[in-house]
């Protein structure tokens, strides 16, 4: 069984930065398509990273060009960096894997099988 536990709880100004951690345990995280979705009151939950078994990533629109998903594979850890925070940023954030399996790239609506508790992001104006 695959735990996912992140941590990172985060309050910000706009414009700063935050770092999430997903640490995973029960299978090695060299091996699994993982990522971040979030999920703000009211609104459906949503991608907003992945990163498949190459290391190869993905991001929403949304999170491009300010959102980094490294993954630490040595210590089974699943990062998300987030600058240039903005008050739409703010949601409940939750590191998701896949199930392990022979195929190198994330399903196309990112990993779904395991998930973390959430943690929560919130940025001021």
């Amino acid at each position: 069984q695959i735990q996912l536990v992140e941590s990172g709880v985060g309050s910000v100004q706009a414009g700063g930065s935050l770092r999430l951690s997903c640490a995973a345990s029960g299978y090695t995280t060299t091996s699994l398509c993982m990522g971040w979705f979030r999920q703000a009151p009211g609104k459906e939950r949503e991608a907003v990273a992945t990163i498949d078994k190459t290391n190869k990533p993905t991001y929403a629109d949304s999170a491009k060009g300010r959102f980094i998903i490294p993954k630490d594979n040595f210590k089974g850890t699943l990062h998300l960096t987030m600058n240039s925070l903005k008050p739409e940023d703010t949601a409940m954030y939750y590191c998701a894997a896949e199930h392990p399996s022979s195929r190198p790239t994330c399903p196309k609506d990112g990993p779904s099988n395991y998930w973390g508790q959430g943690t929560q992001v919130t940025v001021s104006s």
